[in-house]
Protein backbone atom coordinates (compact mmCIF):
# COMPACT_ATOMS: atom_id res chain seq x y z
CA UNK A 1 0.00 0.00 0.00
CA UNK A 2 1.25 3.46 -0.86
CA UNK A 3 2.19 5.29 2.38
CA UNK A 4 1.02 8.58 0.92
CA UNK A 5 -2.47 7.18 0.32
CA UNK A 6 -3.07 5.31 3.56
CA UNK A 7 -4.79 6.11 6.80
CA UNK A 8 -2.43 4.80 9.49
CA UNK A 9 -5.23 4.66 12.09
CA UNK A 10 -7.86 2.80 10.04
CA UNK A 11 -5.46 0.86 7.85
CA UNK A 12 -7.52 1.53 4.70
CA UNK A 13 -6.50 2.92 1.36
CA UNK A 14 -7.64 6.40 0.42
CA UNK A 15 -7.90 8.09 -2.90
CA UNK A 16 -5.41 10.89 -3.48
CA UNK A 17 -8.09 13.52 -2.92
CA UNK A 18 -9.42 11.82 0.20
CA UNK A 19 -5.91 11.43 1.57
CA UNK A 20 -5.26 15.10 0.92
CA UNK A 21 -8.43 16.14 2.77
CA UNK A 22 -7.66 13.81 5.65
CA UNK A 23 -4.20 15.33 6.09
CA UNK A 24 -5.58 18.84 5.84
CA UNK A 25 -8.06 18.04 8.58
CA UNK A 26 -5.29 16.73 10.83
CA UNK A 27 -3.13 19.85 10.55
CA UNK A 28 -4.80 21.92 13.32
CA UNK A 29 -4.26 19.11 15.81
CA UNK A 30 -0.51 19.48 15.34
CA UNK A 31 -0.50 23.15 16.37
CA UNK A 32 -3.48 23.95 18.53
CA UNK A 33 -2.01 27.14 19.90
CA UNK A 34 -3.10 30.30 18.11
CA UNK A 35 -0.07 32.36 19.01
CA UNK A 36 3.01 33.30 17.04
CA UNK A 37 4.15 29.68 16.69
CA UNK A 38 0.83 28.71 15.15
CA UNK A 39 0.92 31.58 12.67
CA UNK A 40 4.41 30.54 11.54
CA UNK A 41 4.10 26.76 11.52
CA UNK A 42 0.53 26.32 10.32
CA UNK A 43 1.16 27.82 6.84
CA UNK A 44 4.22 25.57 6.45
CA UNK A 45 2.14 22.54 7.32
CA UNK A 46 -0.50 23.53 4.79
CA UNK A 47 2.21 23.86 2.12
CA UNK A 48 3.43 20.39 3.05
CA UNK A 49 -0.07 18.94 2.79
CA UNK A 50 -0.63 20.61 -0.58
CA UNK A 51 2.68 19.23 -1.91
CA UNK A 52 1.71 15.75 -0.69
CA UNK A 53 -0.55 15.55 -3.74
CA UNK A 54 2.70 15.55 -5.78
CA UNK A 55 4.23 12.63 -3.83
CA UNK A 56 6.03 14.71 -1.20
CA UNK A 57 6.62 12.62 1.92
CA UNK A 58 4.78 14.42 4.70
CA UNK A 59 5.89 11.98 7.38
CA UNK A 60 8.50 13.13 9.84
CA UNK A 61 9.84 11.04 12.69
CA UNK A 62 6.53 9.30 13.37
CA UNK A 63 6.64 5.51 13.34
CA UNK A 64 5.50 3.79 10.15
CA UNK A 65 2.60 1.51 11.10
CA UNK A 66 2.15 -2.01 9.75
CA UNK A 67 -0.62 -0.94 7.40
CA UNK A 68 1.65 1.58 5.69
CA UNK A 69 4.48 -0.80 4.85
CA UNK A 70 5.26 -1.85 1.29
CA UNK A 71 5.10 -5.52 0.32
CA UNK A 72 8.46 -7.31 0.24
CA UNK A 73 9.49 -8.27 -3.28
CA UNK A 74 12.65 -9.50 -4.97
CA UNK A 75 13.26 -5.90 -6.03
CA UNK A 76 13.18 -4.85 -2.37
CA UNK A 77 16.18 -7.07 -1.72
CA UNK A 78 18.00 -5.77 -4.78
CA UNK A 79 17.22 -2.20 -3.75
CA UNK A 80 18.92 -2.84 -0.41
CA UNK A 81 22.17 -3.66 -2.20
CA UNK A 82 21.88 -1.03 -4.92
CA UNK A 83 21.10 1.75 -2.45
CA UNK A 84 24.43 1.43 -0.68
CA UNK A 85 26.37 1.01 -3.93
CA UNK A 86 24.89 4.23 -5.32
CA UNK A 87 25.59 6.12 -2.12
CA UNK A 88 29.24 5.16 -1.75
CA UNK A 89 30.49 4.75 -5.31
CA UNK A 90 31.18 8.46 -5.19
CA UNK A 91 34.01 10.92 -5.70
CA UNK A 92 34.15 11.74 -2.00
CA UNK A 93 35.45 8.24 -1.26
CA UNK A 94 37.92 8.44 -4.14
CA UNK A 95 39.39 11.59 -2.59
CA UNK A 96 39.42 9.87 0.80
CA UNK A 97 41.64 7.15 -0.67
CA UNK A 98 44.08 9.81 -1.88
CA UNK A 99 44.98 10.60 1.71
CA UNK A 100 46.79 7.28 2.23
CA UNK A 101 49.88 8.09 0.10
CA UNK A 102 49.76 11.90 0.50
CA UNK A 103 49.02 12.32 4.22
CA UNK A 104 50.01 8.97 5.75
CA UNK A 105 52.88 8.12 3.34
CA UNK A 106 51.62 4.57 2.81
CA UNK A 107 52.45 2.27 -0.08
CA UNK A 108 49.71 1.07 -2.42
CA UNK A 109 49.65 -2.35 -0.77
CA UNK A 110 49.47 -1.03 2.79
CA UNK A 111 46.86 1.56 1.87
CA UNK A 112 44.73 -0.93 -0.08
CA UNK A 113 44.66 -3.43 2.78
CA UNK A 114 43.77 -0.74 5.32
CA UNK A 115 41.07 0.67 3.05
CA UNK A 116 39.43 -2.67 2.26
CA UNK A 117 39.37 -4.07 5.78
CA UNK A 118 38.79 -0.75 7.54
CA UNK A 119 35.71 0.02 5.46
CA UNK A 120 34.52 -3.59 5.76
CA UNK A 121 34.64 -3.57 9.57
CA UNK A 122 33.05 -0.12 9.66
CA UNK A 123 30.23 -1.39 7.42
CA UNK A 124 29.22 -4.20 9.79
CA UNK A 125 27.48 -1.89 12.33
CA UNK A 126 25.78 -0.04 9.48
CA UNK A 127 24.32 -3.25 8.08
CA UNK A 128 23.23 -4.23 11.60
CA UNK A 129 21.40 -0.94 12.22
CA UNK A 130 19.78 -1.14 8.75
CA UNK A 131 17.89 -4.24 9.90
CA UNK A 132 16.13 -2.22 12.61
CA UNK A 133 14.17 -0.18 10.07
CA UNK A 134 11.77 -2.96 8.99
CA UNK A 135 11.46 -4.45 12.47
CA UNK A 136 10.68 -1.24 14.33
CA UNK A 137 9.27 1.10 11.71
CA UNK A 138 11.35 3.77 13.44
CA UNK A 139 14.27 5.87 12.26
CA UNK A 140 17.72 5.10 13.68
CA UNK A 141 17.77 8.01 16.12
CA UNK A 142 14.27 7.08 17.33
CA UNK A 143 15.47 3.53 17.96
CA UNK A 144 18.30 5.12 19.94
CA UNK A 145 15.70 6.43 22.39
CA UNK A 146 15.12 2.83 23.52
CA UNK A 147 18.71 2.79 24.77
CA UNK A 148 19.55 6.39 25.75
CA UNK A 149 16.13 7.49 26.90
CA UNK A 150 14.41 10.78 26.18
CA UNK A 151 16.89 13.45 27.28
CA UNK A 152 20.35 11.83 26.87
CA UNK A 153 19.38 10.77 23.36
CA UNK A 154 19.20 14.42 22.34
CA UNK A 155 22.99 14.60 22.75
CA UNK A 156 23.33 11.66 20.36
CA UNK A 157 20.98 13.36 17.89
CA UNK A 158 23.02 16.58 17.96
CA UNK A 159 26.22 14.65 17.25
CA UNK A 160 24.50 12.78 14.44
CA UNK A 161 23.31 16.01 12.84
CA UNK A 162 26.87 17.37 12.99
CA UNK A 163 28.13 14.21 11.26
CA UNK A 164 25.47 14.39 8.55
CA UNK A 165 25.99 18.05 7.75
CA UNK A 166 29.77 17.62 7.92
CA UNK A 167 29.65 14.78 5.42
CA UNK A 168 27.46 16.86 3.15
CA UNK A 169 29.95 19.72 3.44
CA UNK A 170 32.78 17.45 2.26
CA UNK A 171 30.69 16.19 -0.65
CA UNK A 172 29.89 19.70 -1.79
CA UNK A 173 33.55 20.73 -1.76
CA UNK A 174 34.62 17.65 -3.74
CA UNK A 175 31.90 18.19 -6.35
CA UNK A 176 32.78 21.89 -6.60
CA UNK A 177 36.47 21.09 -7.12
CA UNK A 178 35.71 18.62 -9.90
CA UNK A 179 33.30 20.91 -11.74
CA UNK A 180 35.82 23.73 -11.50
CA UNK A 181 38.60 21.49 -12.84
CA UNK A 182 36.64 20.40 -15.93
CA UNK A 183 35.59 23.92 -16.89
CA UNK A 184 37.66 25.68 -19.61
CA UNK A 185 40.79 27.10 -17.93
CA UNK A 186 39.03 26.42 -14.60
CA UNK A 187 36.78 29.40 -15.32
CA UNK A 188 34.00 28.01 -13.12
CA UNK A 189 34.73 28.65 -9.48
CA UNK A 190 34.37 25.98 -6.82
CA UNK A 191 31.62 28.16 -5.35
CA UNK A 192 29.37 27.64 -8.38
CA UNK A 193 29.90 23.88 -8.28
CA UNK A 194 28.99 23.76 -4.60
CA UNK A 195 25.77 25.67 -5.22
CA UNK A 196 24.79 23.42 -8.16
CA UNK A 197 25.01 20.12 -6.27
CA UNK A 198 23.42 21.61 -3.14
CA UNK A 199 20.38 22.83 -5.08
CA UNK A 200 19.89 19.51 -6.92
CA UNK A 201 20.19 17.60 -3.63
CA UNK A 202 17.65 19.90 -2.01
CA UNK A 203 15.19 19.18 -4.82
CA UNK A 204 15.46 15.41 -4.41
CA UNK A 205 15.33 15.31 -0.62
CA UNK A 206 12.43 17.74 -0.38
CA UNK A 207 10.12 15.11 -1.87
CA UNK A 208 11.28 12.43 0.53
CA UNK A 209 11.75 8.69 0.60
CA UNK A 210 10.01 7.71 -2.66
CA UNK A 211 12.08 10.02 -4.86
CA UNK A 212 15.12 9.22 -2.69
CA UNK A 213 14.87 5.48 -3.47
CA UNK A 214 14.05 6.07 -7.12
CA UNK A 215 17.14 8.25 -7.57
CA UNK A 216 19.45 5.84 -5.75
CA UNK A 217 18.05 2.91 -7.76
CA UNK A 218 19.79 4.15 -10.91
CA UNK A 219 22.49 6.53 -9.69
CA UNK A 220 25.13 3.80 -9.48
CA UNK A 221 25.00 3.04 -13.22
CA UNK A 222 26.79 6.13 -14.60
CA UNK A 223 29.12 6.10 -11.61
CA UNK A 224 30.10 2.50 -12.20
CA UNK A 225 30.82 3.27 -15.85
CA UNK A 226 32.98 6.36 -15.28
CA UNK A 227 34.90 4.91 -12.33
CA UNK A 228 35.65 1.80 -14.39
CA UNK A 229 36.90 4.08 -17.18
CA UNK A 230 39.03 5.94 -14.63
CA UNK A 231 40.63 2.67 -13.56
CA UNK A 232 41.35 1.78 -17.17
CA UNK A 233 42.98 5.06 -18.22
CA UNK A 234 44.86 5.91 -15.02
CA UNK A 235 46.13 2.55 -13.74
CA UNK A 236 49.27 2.77 -15.90
CA UNK A 237 50.44 5.59 -13.61
CA UNK A 238 49.88 3.77 -10.32
CA UNK A 239 53.01 3.17 -8.26
CA UNK A 240 52.66 -0.37 -6.91
CA UNK A 241 56.23 -0.85 -5.71
CA UNK A 242 57.36 2.11 -3.57
CA UNK A 243 57.23 1.11 0.13
CA UNK A 244 55.66 3.07 2.95
CA UNK A 245 57.80 5.85 4.39
CA UNK A 246 59.11 6.14 7.95
CA UNK A 247 60.56 3.92 10.63
CA UNK A 248 58.68 0.70 11.50
CA UNK A 249 56.77 2.21 14.45
CA UNK A 250 55.74 5.25 12.42
CA UNK A 251 54.52 3.06 9.57
CA UNK A 252 52.47 1.02 12.03
CA UNK A 253 50.96 4.19 13.46
CA UNK A 254 50.11 5.50 9.99
CA UNK A 255 48.54 2.20 9.01
CA UNK A 256 46.35 2.26 12.11
CA UNK A 257 45.34 5.88 11.53
CA UNK A 258 44.34 5.35 7.88
CA UNK A 259 42.56 2.11 8.78
CA UNK A 260 40.63 4.06 11.42
CA UNK A 261 39.81 6.80 8.94
CA UNK A 262 38.30 4.30 6.49
CA UNK A 263 36.44 2.62 9.34
CA UNK A 264 35.05 6.02 10.39
CA UNK A 265 33.95 6.80 6.83
CA UNK A 266 31.77 3.69 6.87
CA UNK A 267 30.58 3.51 10.46
CA UNK A 268 29.10 7.00 10.47
CA UNK A 269 26.22 5.68 8.33
CA UNK A 270 25.10 3.64 11.35
CA UNK A 271 23.27 6.66 12.75
CA UNK A 272 20.96 6.76 9.72
CA UNK A 273 20.94 3.23 8.26
CA UNK A 274 17.49 2.30 9.57
CA UNK A 275 15.91 5.45 8.13
CA UNK A 276 15.78 4.10 4.58
CA UNK A 277 14.04 0.79 5.31
CA UNK A 278 11.17 1.79 7.60
CA UNK A 279 8.65 1.08 4.83
CA UNK A 280 9.82 -2.53 4.52
CA UNK A 281 7.38 -4.97 6.23
CA UNK A 282 8.22 -6.10 9.78
CA UNK A 283 8.43 -9.68 8.50
CA UNK A 284 11.49 -8.80 6.41
CA UNK A 285 14.22 -11.32 7.30
CA UNK A 286 17.14 -9.66 9.05
CA UNK A 287 19.94 -11.83 7.66
CA UNK A 288 19.40 -11.07 3.94
CA UNK A 289 19.04 -7.34 4.64
CA UNK A 290 22.21 -7.42 6.75
CA UNK A 291 24.21 -9.35 4.11
CA UNK A 292 22.99 -7.26 1.17
CA UNK A 293 23.69 -4.02 3.02
CA UNK A 294 27.16 -5.22 4.00
CA UNK A 295 27.96 -6.30 0.45
CA UNK A 296 26.71 -3.03 -1.03
CA UNK A 297 28.78 -1.01 1.41
CA UNK A 298 31.95 -3.09 1.15
CA UNK A 299 31.96 -3.35 -2.65
CA UNK A 300 31.33 0.35 -3.26
CA UNK A 301 33.83 1.56 -0.66
CA UNK A 302 36.52 -0.77 -1.99
CA UNK A 303 35.95 0.22 -5.62
CA UNK A 304 36.13 3.94 -4.85
CA UNK A 305 38.95 3.92 -2.28
CA UNK A 306 41.35 1.86 -4.40
CA UNK A 307 41.19 4.16 -7.41
CA UNK A 308 41.86 7.14 -5.13
CA UNK A 309 44.86 5.40 -3.61
CA UNK A 310 46.17 4.54 -7.07
CA UNK A 311 45.85 8.09 -8.37
CA UNK A 312 47.70 9.48 -5.36
CA UNK A 313 50.59 7.01 -5.69
CA UNK A 314 51.25 8.51 -9.12
CA UNK A 315 51.78 12.04 -7.80
CA UNK A 316 55.59 11.77 -7.24
CA UNK A 317 56.22 10.29 -10.69
CA UNK A 318 53.69 12.02 -12.96
CA UNK A 319 54.15 15.77 -13.28
CA UNK A 320 50.59 16.42 -14.43
CA UNK A 321 49.25 14.56 -11.39
CA UNK A 322 51.48 16.58 -9.09
CA UNK A 323 50.40 19.86 -10.66
CA UNK A 324 46.73 18.89 -10.45
CA UNK A 325 47.01 17.88 -6.80
CA UNK A 326 48.52 21.27 -6.01
CA UNK A 327 45.21 22.73 -7.18
CA UNK A 328 42.86 20.29 -5.38
CA UNK A 329 42.02 16.63 -4.92
CA UNK A 330 39.14 17.08 -7.33
CA UNK A 331 41.57 18.36 -9.97
CA UNK A 332 43.69 15.23 -9.55
CA UNK A 333 40.63 13.07 -10.12
CA UNK A 334 39.86 14.96 -13.33
CA UNK A 335 43.50 14.67 -14.44
CA UNK A 336 43.09 10.91 -14.28
CA UNK A 337 40.69 11.24 -17.24
CA UNK A 338 42.95 13.65 -19.15
CA UNK A 339 44.10 11.16 -21.78
CA UNK A 340 40.50 10.99 -23.03
CA UNK A 341 40.32 14.68 -23.96
CA UNK A 342 36.85 16.21 -23.99
CA UNK A 343 35.25 12.86 -23.23
CA UNK A 344 37.40 12.74 -20.11
CA UNK A 345 36.00 16.10 -19.04
CA UNK A 346 32.50 14.73 -19.60
CA UNK A 347 33.39 11.79 -17.36
CA UNK A 348 34.57 14.30 -14.76
CA UNK A 349 31.19 16.06 -14.85
CA UNK A 350 29.40 12.73 -14.40
CA UNK A 351 31.67 11.94 -11.46
CA UNK A 352 30.94 15.31 -9.87
CA UNK A 353 27.19 14.94 -10.25
CA UNK A 354 27.49 11.42 -8.83
CA UNK A 355 28.31 13.07 -5.51
CA UNK A 356 24.61 13.96 -5.28
CA UNK A 357 23.82 10.29 -4.56
CA UNK A 358 26.12 10.55 -1.53
CA UNK A 359 24.65 13.91 -0.51
CA UNK A 360 21.02 12.79 -0.48
CA UNK A 361 21.10 10.41 2.54
CA UNK A 362 22.67 12.82 5.07
CA UNK A 363 20.47 15.66 3.85
CA UNK A 364 17.29 13.59 4.13
CA UNK A 365 18.15 12.15 7.54
CA UNK A 366 19.24 15.47 9.02
CA UNK A 367 15.77 16.83 8.30
CA UNK A 368 14.32 14.01 10.40
CA UNK A 369 16.85 14.32 13.20
CA UNK A 370 16.14 18.03 13.69
CA UNK A 371 12.59 17.05 14.64
CA UNK A 372 13.89 14.96 17.53
CA UNK A 373 15.46 17.91 19.31
CA UNK A 374 12.21 19.29 20.74
CA UNK A 375 8.45 18.87 20.50
CA UNK A 376 8.18 22.26 18.86
CA UNK A 377 10.76 21.21 16.24
CA UNK A 378 8.50 18.30 15.34
CA UNK A 379 5.74 20.70 14.35
CA UNK A 380 7.94 22.11 11.59
CA UNK A 381 7.67 19.98 8.43
CA UNK A 382 10.57 17.79 7.39
CA UNK A 383 11.13 19.62 4.10
CA UNK A 384 11.73 22.86 6.01
CA UNK A 385 14.43 21.22 8.12
CA UNK A 386 15.94 19.74 4.94
CA UNK A 387 16.13 23.23 3.51
CA UNK A 388 17.81 24.57 6.64
CA UNK A 389 20.32 21.71 6.57
CA UNK A 390 21.21 22.39 2.92
CA UNK A 391 21.77 26.07 3.67
CA UNK A 392 24.00 25.25 6.65
CA UNK A 393 26.30 22.81 4.88
CA UNK A 394 26.43 24.83 1.66
CA UNK A 395 27.57 27.92 3.55
CA UNK A 396 30.14 25.88 5.52
CA UNK A 397 31.37 24.29 2.28
CA UNK A 398 31.88 27.72 0.76
CA UNK A 399 33.90 28.76 3.80
CA UNK A 400 36.03 25.59 3.92
CA UNK A 401 36.45 24.90 0.21
CA UNK A 402 40.23 25.38 0.37
CA UNK A 403 40.83 23.01 3.29
CA UNK A 404 39.36 19.69 2.19
CA UNK A 405 42.26 17.51 3.33
CA UNK A 406 42.23 19.01 6.84
CA UNK A 407 38.45 18.59 7.10
CA UNK A 408 38.74 14.96 6.02
CA UNK A 409 41.52 13.91 8.38
CA UNK A 410 40.24 15.79 11.43
CA UNK A 411 36.46 15.92 11.21
CA UNK A 412 35.78 12.47 9.79
CA UNK A 413 37.88 10.52 12.29
CA UNK A 414 36.67 12.64 15.19
CA UNK A 415 33.02 12.01 14.37
CA UNK A 416 33.64 8.28 14.05
CA UNK A 417 34.47 8.04 17.76
CA UNK A 418 30.98 8.73 19.07
CA UNK A 419 29.36 6.32 16.58
CA UNK A 420 31.65 3.48 17.72
CA UNK A 421 30.77 4.21 21.35
CA UNK A 422 27.05 4.42 20.53
CA UNK A 423 27.18 1.10 18.66
CA UNK A 424 28.76 -0.67 21.65
CA UNK A 425 25.94 0.48 23.91
CA UNK A 426 23.15 -0.29 21.42
CA UNK A 427 24.43 -3.81 20.73
CA UNK A 428 24.70 -4.63 24.44
CA UNK A 429 21.20 -3.30 25.12
CA UNK A 430 19.87 -5.47 22.31
CA UNK A 431 21.73 -8.68 23.13
CA UNK A 432 21.90 -8.62 26.93
CA UNK A 433 18.87 -6.72 28.14
CA UNK A 434 16.30 -7.15 25.36
CA UNK A 435 17.13 -10.69 24.19
CA UNK A 436 18.81 -12.62 27.01
CA UNK A 437 16.75 -10.94 29.73
CA UNK A 438 13.68 -11.08 27.44
CA UNK A 439 12.56 -7.52 28.05
CA UNK A 440 11.57 -7.11 24.41
CA UNK A 441 10.72 -3.90 22.54
CA UNK A 442 7.52 -1.88 22.55
CA UNK A 443 7.91 -0.07 19.24
CA UNK A 444 4.69 1.89 19.66
CA UNK A 445 6.16 3.60 22.74
CA UNK A 446 8.67 5.53 20.64
CA UNK A 447 7.24 8.88 21.83
CA UNK A 448 6.19 7.95 25.37
CA UNK A 449 8.81 9.26 27.74
CA UNK A 450 7.70 7.23 30.75
CA UNK A 451 8.05 3.94 28.83
CA UNK A 452 11.57 4.60 27.61
CA UNK A 453 14.75 4.01 29.64
CA UNK A 454 15.90 6.82 31.89
CA UNK A 455 19.19 6.79 29.99
CA UNK A 456 21.56 7.45 32.88
CA UNK A 457 23.49 4.21 32.30
CA UNK A 458 23.87 4.89 28.58
CA UNK A 459 24.94 8.48 29.16
CA UNK A 460 27.62 7.56 31.72
CA UNK A 461 28.94 4.75 29.51
CA UNK A 462 28.94 7.14 26.54
CA UNK A 463 30.99 9.74 28.43
CA UNK A 464 33.43 7.12 29.72
CA UNK A 465 33.86 5.87 26.17
CA UNK A 466 34.60 9.42 25.06
CA UNK A 467 37.24 9.72 27.78
CA UNK A 468 38.98 6.66 26.38
CA UNK A 469 38.73 8.00 22.85
CA UNK A 470 40.29 11.33 23.85
CA UNK A 471 43.24 9.57 25.47
CA UNK A 472 43.85 7.54 22.33
CA UNK A 473 42.95 9.85 19.44
CA UNK A 474 45.54 11.09 16.97
CA UNK A 475 44.51 14.22 15.09
CA UNK A 476 46.46 17.05 13.51
CA UNK A 477 45.53 19.40 16.36
CA UNK A 478 45.73 16.89 19.23
CA UNK A 479 47.41 13.54 19.91
CA UNK A 480 46.36 11.70 23.05
CA UNK A 481 49.00 10.45 25.50
CA UNK A 482 48.37 6.80 24.65
CA UNK A 483 48.21 7.39 20.90
CA UNK A 484 51.50 9.30 21.09
CA UNK A 485 53.32 6.12 22.12
CA UNK A 486 53.13 4.73 18.58
CA UNK A 487 55.52 6.22 16.02
CA UNK A 488 56.39 9.84 15.26
CA UNK A 489 52.80 10.95 14.54
CA UNK A 490 50.84 8.68 16.87
CA UNK A 491 48.22 6.08 16.01
CA UNK A 492 44.52 6.82 16.04
CA UNK A 493 43.12 4.27 18.50
CA UNK A 494 40.12 6.32 19.61
CA UNK A 495 37.45 4.16 17.95
CA UNK A 496 38.63 0.93 19.54
CA UNK A 497 39.33 2.20 23.05
CA UNK A 498 36.12 4.24 23.15
CA UNK A 499 34.11 1.21 22.03
CA UNK A 500 35.82 -1.07 24.57
CA UNK A 501 35.46 1.23 27.57
CA UNK A 502 31.79 1.87 26.90
CA UNK A 503 31.16 -1.85 26.39
CA UNK A 504 32.83 -2.67 29.71
CA UNK A 505 30.88 -0.27 31.90
CA UNK A 506 27.43 -0.28 30.29
CA UNK A 507 26.11 -3.71 31.45
CA UNK A 508 26.58 -3.14 35.21
CA UNK A 509 25.32 0.45 34.96
CA UNK A 510 22.25 -0.64 33.04
CA UNK A 511 21.56 -3.42 35.54
CA UNK A 512 21.61 -0.86 38.36
CA UNK A 513 19.35 1.46 36.37
CA UNK A 514 16.82 -1.32 35.83
CA UNK A 515 16.81 -2.17 39.53
CA UNK A 516 16.24 1.46 40.48
CA UNK A 517 13.80 2.67 37.82
CA UNK A 518 12.34 -0.59 36.44
CA UNK A 519 12.72 0.63 32.85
Amino acid sequence: MDPLKADPEKGVELTQAQGYEERINRVPSRTDEKGFGYRVVHPLQRIEDALSAFSLESRGIQRVSFEERHPLTSWSYLQTFVLWVSINLAAVNITLGMLAPTTFALSFRDAALCAVFGSLIGSVPVAYIATWGPISGNRAMVVSRYVFGWWPNKLVVVLNIIVLLGYALINCVVAGQILSAVSPDRSMSVVVGIVIVAVITWGVTTFGIRVFHYYERYAFIPQLVVVSILYGVSSKNYDLSTPSEGNPRTIIGNRISFFSLCLSAAITYAGVAADYFVYYPPTSPRVPIFILSLLGLAVSFTFALLVGIGLATGIPNVTSYSDAYEVSQGALLVEGFSSLGDFGKFCGVVTALGVIANLIPPTYSSGLDFQLLAHSARQIPRFVWNTIGVIIYAVCALAGRNNLSEIFTNFLALMGYWVAIWIAIVVEEHVIFRNIMRRGWDWEAWDQRDKLPVGIAALIAFLIGWAGAILCMAQFWYIGPIARLVGDYGADLGNYVGFSWAALVYPPLRWLELRKFKR
